[in-house]
């Protein structure tokens, strides 16, 4: 059995060969640790949303986004080495996710209301 290998074979085999050395070194860059300053983690939004709720507590949910953005800024609680990135439309973006999981809420108020006090 004489078994001869066309051009197109030779150039599907070092295709798939570069292809798959150069997922390897792209492999090398992507990030496989977390960082030690990621606040998108989950651990991260966790800590962020009972201190959002905190704040709305202690100010019995009669504040804006604006006002609730300074006051979790200004907090003693709030870590700005982790939160280094924290802005409105970051507490926006955490007020949201708290309305779909919470689907009784639609505002800050409504948040106050529904707390477990």
């Amino acid at each position: 059995m004489d078994f001869e290998l066309t051009a197109s074979t030779w150039m599907l085999l070092f295709f798939i060969l570069l292809l798959s050395v150069s997922i390897w070194k792209i492999q090398a860059f992507l990030p496989n640790k977390v960082l030690s300053d990621d606040d998108t983690t989950f651990e991260a939004t966790q800590a962020l949303e009972k201190l959002m709720l905190k704040i709305i507590t202690q100010k019995k949910g009669l504040l804006n986004e604006e006002e609730l953005f300074l006051f979790i800024s200004k907090d003693e609680d709030f870590d700005a080495q982790l939160f280094w990135r924290f802005n409105l439309n970051r507490l926006k973006h955490l007020l949201s996710s708290y309305y779909v999981k919470h689907t009784n809420t639609s505002d800050i108020q409504s948040i106050y209301l529904h707390l477990d006090k």
